[in-house]
Order: C-alpha cells, then structure tokens, then sequence
C-alpha cells in the first residue's frame, strides 16, 4: 500500500515517484557509477556496475586532466541574476494554493497583489541595486542565514552517512581499524593533492556549460569558528598557486586530540604502512593517557555557548590558541573511535549523533573508524553541498576496489615525526562548561532516528528501460481522516535544484508539491479511477514536476528571491511585510517549515543526510543505483505521528505500487515519458 498509519494519529502518508534532481555531468556519472573503471581486485557484483565487467580506466582516467585546470573557468561563470519580481510571486502563490483552504488563498492573493505593487516593489529595487554590484548576491545571506546565524548545536545542521566501503571491498573484521583508517586517509589526501594541483577535471553539465568548481576549495582545510552572535567560516585551503597550505591532520582518539603531518620532507604523501605507523601510535598513546579533557563536547553545544567558552580558552593560556589553529588549519579529522558498529542504519545514526569524545564538529569533513573497520563520515553543511564529501568518497571506495583492499606499495618505514598532542591548558570553569556540554550531548544524542532502506525491486536500469528519464523521488501526501469521506492534504516539500552554471552556485529550492501531483496521488488511492487515468495523471504530474525542476536549476524558482526581499526589508530596518506574517508562508515551507525534505545524493554507492527541517519534519535523502534505490529517513523521536521504519516502507510500498502502473501500460511511443 501507499499508507502508513502512525500509533497515535489516523494521519495516512502518501509517497510518489518524481524527477531525479541531482546534475548529473559526464564526468560524475562515470566516476560515482564505476561505469569505464578498471577494477580488477572486485569479486562482488556491484549496484553501480552497468554490465561493463571489461573496464579498462582507472579512477584517475576519469577524473584528472592534463588539458584542463580545475578552476580555470570559475571566473568566466555566468553572474547569479536576479529574478524577476511577477514570476517569483506566481511561482510563490502556485506553491501556496494546492496546500491551503480556497478562503485562506484568497487572503493570500490579496496579500501577495499588496506586495507586488507596494513593499515588494521597492524591495526589490533596493535588492537590485545592491546585487548590481555583486556577482552572487545571495552567497553572503545564504550563508549567514542558513547557517553562520544560527544557534543550533552542529549535530542538528552537519551532514552524516556511513561510507560504502563496507558494501563489497571491507567488510567488519576484528582489529581492522587502524590499517583501513590509514588507506582511507591516504587515498584522501591525494584527492587533496589532486585539488591542490588542480589537477582535477572541470565539470559540465549536460549543454556543455561549465559548472562552478568552488566548493572543491572549501572540502578540505576549512573550519567553522563559533561567535557570541555569527559564526566565521575560515578557509585555509589554497592551490599550488596561490600559495602555502596546511598539510597537517586531526586524529583524535579515547578524548585526545593529535596533529600528524602525513607528507615527508619532499611534500610526498606518506605511504599507508607510514600513515598506519603514525595512527598507532596515537591509539595506543591516548589509551595509556586515560580518557581526554573533553574539550570536543564544547563543539556539538550551542553556537552562542562555544562561542563564550572557546573565547574563555583563548583568553587562559597562549597554547590553547595555537592548538586551535592547528584543529582549524589542518586538512581533516580522523576519529579512532570506540567498539564496533552494525549495519548500514547503525553507521547513518553514529554518523550524526555518535559518541562525541572525538568529535570536533566545526571541521569541514571528518571521517570515523569503528574498531571492526567501518566508517562513517560527518561534514559540516556551510561550506558545501552533500555531493562534494560524495566525490571524495566515492573516489576513495573506488580506489579500494582497484587494490581489493590492499596496499601494493612500498612497506618499509622511514624516520616520521612523533604526532603531536594537543594538550590545553583548562580551569575549573572551562571544566563545568565541558561537563555540561557532556551532559546536554547525552540528551541531544537521542533526539532522533535514521535509517538506510534499500528498495531492490529496480533501480536505473528498469527507469531507463520503462520509464525513459523517470526516476525516484518522493512526495507527501496525508489523508485526514475526519468523515467516510477523506479529504486530502498535501505536506509542503523541498527539493534540491543545482546551480551551478553561476559564480559560486549552490541552490535553489523546488516546491514539489503541485495540483497535478495532488491530483495523482488522490486517483492512486481512488479504487474507483481506472488504470488508463491514474496513468494519464502520472504523465501529467511528471511533465509539470520535469518543468519546474528545469525552471529551479535555472534560479527561476521563489525561495532564495523571497529571502533576499527579506533580509532586504530587515537590513533596511523596515518591518517584516505581511506576505512573511501569512500563515500561508509559512504552510507552504516558507521559513525553514518544509514537512518533506528530500535531495538526491547522486549515481554512486555513497548515501547519507541531515536531521529534518523543522518540527514534524521527515528528511529523505536518497542515492540511484543500475538495480536499486537507496533511502536515508531521519525523523524526530519526540514527534509521535512520524516515525522512520514506517516512511521508509511507505517508500518501498509507494515504488510497488508504481512499477504496477507502469507494467500495465504498453510500451508504445505514445506511452514513453
């Protein structure tokens, strides 16, 4: 069935297919799929092999460049335009009228009509006066708005997932930590290097247009620093060419934070026999120093609270202050971390709410090893988007298949620096803080669920075959069950749109939930409506989903427009206009209130995501296989009427159901989508 029913509530929830929303360029879809690789050491059947067992290129064929430098077209990328008042508030109020009463649409109406030929008007000249300058406009709001401002702990914003590398190349062996944690952390480092000598092949998307290659700068050597009302985000990275970068890491292990520089005197990326040489001595030097100060609970508590404590920390002793710089310079975190993890679900919950001993979350990406050899990742958002920490992943488990695993490489040992510890000098208030950072860890840790489903039945291939350009996504829709009759009522969602044809692109929100799904979703739970209609709603509601996403990746969406009138309106002290003080605004997803947030990681085997939006929020992230599709399903444990394993199967249920509707039709070119 489409349905799930929660235990305390006749609420129905409704999942249906839509539109893959993820860029998918030649060069990620040979590298996140595998496709042309050469991978000679793996002896299991992958999801992302496209019958193509005789590959013959390898990761680097791929990804490297001797013609092209990484960079070398950002600076001719297309300025972020402005958009046009009239069609962000036609997209807005389309937007608005599938989620609310006819009555309430019609104040609405009225308020949006007030707003375009008042405030907003001069809003949005003030706005275009200011974006005239700028080649992004948005990249300093978005930032500061959805990210450095706000307060929250980082386990509620960072990004997490579990690392794939257990699927087919490593699966848990005993005591495998610290030679794997070392192979990770070399192969890491060269897509580092790779960046750092832009080496690295420029991206395109399907027109041939080049795609912004910023964010690659912000992956490695970057670090949020916490403020009393902002936070900083502090980028060391640099390329060969623009200058010196940090080549230290961050290993932290039973508490104790080290700083290890895995070059030699040359530059040369230590070998992983000389990387594992120094990861040893870290764990066994921070098991005889006994469990660690535990400065890192400081860095999952409150922004505005790090903030007092780490400027008490700077203020105390001199050390402290170098210590920290080196935590921020450094290229990553590595976390040794305690016993062994389970399965897939297990590593996507210790992802985001681990242990926090060896945690320090204000890193740009940071990777976690499990005694038993598993790993799971943790990345903070602001920097970048989720499918960055995917490209290095992906690259690092692609490697692994093309050894099986093993380091082929020199195994003799040279003289290596000692790693050094990071010891701070702290007093009797910086220990309270810390303990009730600890203590408030403890509670925030159970604050959520999330879990990885694997929908087997089909996957790329089958879409492709039947299907064409239809792929998976999902929707919301919850049937109130108030009288024999239901009425239905569409959940306002979030879909992810790429812009990265612009100067620093990042985003721009899809609202997904239109009239033509709604009307779908309905005949889909009619017993009354024929095949042949609930199929011809399905195309209807595709073609209309396919037109809006297009319209999204082009910055022709309403989101970030209606942001920046707003932020406009508070920068000039104005009061907030009433188109934000509808109650539509914010039933629509306006202000962060999107009850489904959903973005697809991409074509490879790497999958992971974020807590949900807002209260009563469902996120949904998921990954697009030749014969599978991958789901990560977070929800709130305090909120009774949703609950992860029952969406999640909802999904599977949903995906039965559509391939039911797609086999009945007959595969003539009239039929093709």
């Amino acid at each position: 069935m489409f349905k799930y029913f929660t235990s305390s509530s006749s609420r129905l929830h409704f999942t249906y297919i839509r539109r893959i929303g993820f860029t998918k360029t030649t060069l990620t879809a040979e590298l996140l799929t595998g496709n042309k690789l050469n991978k000679p050491n793996s002896n299991t059947e992958s999801e992302t092999d496209s019958n193509n067992n005789k590959m013959s290129k390898t990761v680097e064929d791929i990804i490297l460049s001797k013609t092209e430098s990484t960079f070398q077209y950002d600076k001719d990328l297309l300025t972020l335009p402005v958009p046009g008042l009239s069609n962000t508030l036609k997209k807005y109020l389309a937007s608005v009228k599938v989620l609310v009463t006819e009555e309430e649409y019609k104040k609405t109406e009225l308020i949006v009509s007030q707003f375009a030929n008042g405030e907003g008007k001069y809003l949005h000249e003030k706005f275009r006066a200011k974006a005239a300058n700028k080649r992004n406009w948005l990249e300093e709001w978005w930032e500061d708005a959805a990210y450095l401002e706000l307060r929250l702990p980082r386990p509620l914003m960072n990004m997490g997932g579990p690392a794939p590398y257990s699927e087919d190349v490593w699966p848990p062996v005993a005591d495998s930590q610290i030679p794997r944690a070392a192979m990770c952390m070399y192969y890491i480092l060269k897509y580092w290097e790779f960046t750092r000598k832009e080496k690295h092949k420029p991206m395109k998307d399907s027109k041939g247009r080049p795609l912004c290659m910023y964010q690659f700068k912000r992956i490695f050597n970057t670090c949020a620093v916490p403020g009393v009302q902002k936070d900083k985000l502090i980028q060391y990275f640099k390329t060969e060419s623009e200058g010196f970068c940090p080549t230290n890491v961050i290993v932290i292990s039973n508490g104790h934070i080290f700083s290890i520089t895995p070059f030699d005197d040359k530059g040369e990326i230590l070998t992983v026999p000389e990387i594992q040489f120094l990861l040893q001595q870290v764990r066994t030097r921070s098991k005889l120093l006994g469990l660690g100060q535990g400065l890192t609970y400081l860095t999952a508590e409150e922004r505005t609270k790090w903030a007092k404590a780490r400027n008490r920390l700077v203020a105390l002793h001199p050390q402290n202050y170098v210590n920290l710089t080196k935590i921020q310079t450094s290229i990553i975190a590595f976390w040794l971390e305690d016993g062994n993890a389970g399965d897939v679900s297990d590593l996507a919950n210790r992802a985001i709410l681990g242990h926090g001993e060896n945690r320090w979350l204000d890193k740009s990406l940071s990777c976690g090893v499990y005694e038993n050899g598993l790993f799971v990742s943790n990345a903070d958002h602001t920097p970048a988007e989720g499918i960055m920490m995917t490209y290095v992943t992906s690259y690092v488990h692609l490697k692994l298949r093309e050894c099986g695993g093993q380091w082929q490489g020199n195994q003799q040992l040279r003289k290596l620096e000692e790693p050094e510890l990071l010891q701070f000098v702290i007093d009797d208030s910086l220990k309270a803080d810390i303990a009730t950072a600890k203590q408030n860890y403890s509670v925030l840790r159970n604050i959520a669920t999330n879990e990885i489903k694997v929908y087997s039945k089909y996957g790329k291939n089958y879409c492709k075959e039947k299907m064409v350009k239809l792929i998976k996504k999902s929707e919301n829709l919850k049937l109130e069950k108030k009288t024999k009759k239901p009425c239905y009522r569409m959940a306002p969602t979030y879909e992810t749109a790429p812009i990265k044809q612009f100067y620093h692109g990042r985003t721009e929100t899809m609202r997904t939930c239109t009239q033509e799904a709604k009307n779908w979703c309905i005949a889909m739970t009619d017993p009354s409506v024929s095949t042949s209609e609930r199929y011809r709603l399905f195309k209807v509601a595709l073609k209309k989903h396919n037109s809006d996403f297009s319209d999204a990746c082009e910055f022709k969406g309403c989101d970030r427009h209606l942001l920046a009138l707003w932020l406009t309106a508070k920068e000039e002290k104005l009061p907030v206009p009433q188109i934000y003080l509808d109650p539509s605004y914010a039933k629509s997803g306006g202000g962060g209130n999107f009850i489904l947030s959903t973005s697809c990681i991409g074509f490879s085997t790497v999958i992971g995501g974020v807590l949900p939006m807002c209260e009563n929020c469902i996120g949904t992230f998921y990954r697009i296989n030749d014969d599978r599709l991958s789901f990560f399903v977070t929800t709130w444990n305090a909120d009774k009427d949703t609950n992860t394993s029952d969406f999640a199967e909802a999904i599977c249920c949903a995906l039965d159901k559509l391939k039911v509707l797609i086999d009945e039709q007959p595969m003539t070119p009239s039929s093709r989508l």
